[in-house]
């Protein structure tokens, strides 16, 4: 494995390790993270929402991950998440394909690319399947999303 394969092993292994702040230690001061859950965050937003996930999950979260690829400046990986929706308790297995920018041997972009309507109907059952694939559904799920990592960045 290169450096960037090894940082991205690292990545998850921490985050399979329910250690936030090993997970953070990976990324660039001015991180991007984006997921179809959150949008676009930046910067320590990105950190406290590690943490919240990580808390949230009460340590009942399983990640798995492979197919590490990355040269000097892009990598990627694949990575299943399962763990219990806390809004539902519904179970959930995330499927995610994960893109990684490198500067200065950390990571600067993290984008999670995954299927919103397979989450949805998984998190939130029939709901999820009949209005999952919509604009309206989707733009709800990243408005909790946000509210919920505002009043967790509040709480601190």
């Amino acid at each position: 494995m290169n450096a960037n394969e090894n940082l991205i092993a690292k990545f998850y292994t921490a985050f399979a390790n329910a250690d936030a702040k090993t997970m953070c230690e990976c990324y660039h001061p001015k991180i991007h993270f984006m997921d179809p859950a959150f949008g676009l965050l930046k910067e320590e937003q990105v950190s406290t929402m590690w943490e919240m996930l990580i808390l949230k999950s009460k340590g009942n979260i399983k990640i798995e991950f492979s197919d590490i690829k990355a040269d000097e400046h892009t990598g990627s990986a694949k990575w299943v998440a399962t763990y219990n929706f806390s809004k539902t308790n519904r179970k959930v297995i995330n499927k995610i394909f994960a893109e990684f920018v490198f500067q200065d041997g950390l990571i600067i972009r993290h984008t999670d690319n995954f299927d919103v309507w397979k989450w949805s109907k998984q998190a939130f059952g029939i709901t999820g399947y009949v209005l999952g694939w919509t604009g309206f559904f989707q733009n709800k799920i990243k408005q909790q999303a946000l509210l919920s990592l505002k009043k967790f960045q509040d709480s601190k």
